[in-house]
């Protein structure tokens, strides 16, 4: 038997936009405004180009911001 892992949120910033960019478990792109009180409520969609630079952010600024997956 095998475990599968649950599948999470994955906080970036763009350093090109300066903006948190979360990738969510089904592989979209959001930005996330950082002053959100209910970020889900006030994301807004993000595609990537070739300027994007992502940088992976700790997990733990998902709090912060109130990311909670």
């Amino acid at each position: 038997m095998t475990t599968g892992r649950k599948r999470t949120s994955t906080l970036y910033v763009d350093h090109f936009s300066k903006q948190w960019i979360v990738c969510d478990p089904e592989g979209r792109f959001w930005i996330v405004p950082g002053d959100a009180r209910v970020p889900e409520d006030q994301r807004l969609p993000f595609v990537p180009n070739e300027e994007t630079e992502l940088e992976l952010v700790p997990g733990h600024y998902k709090l912060m911001l109130g990311i909670h997956n």
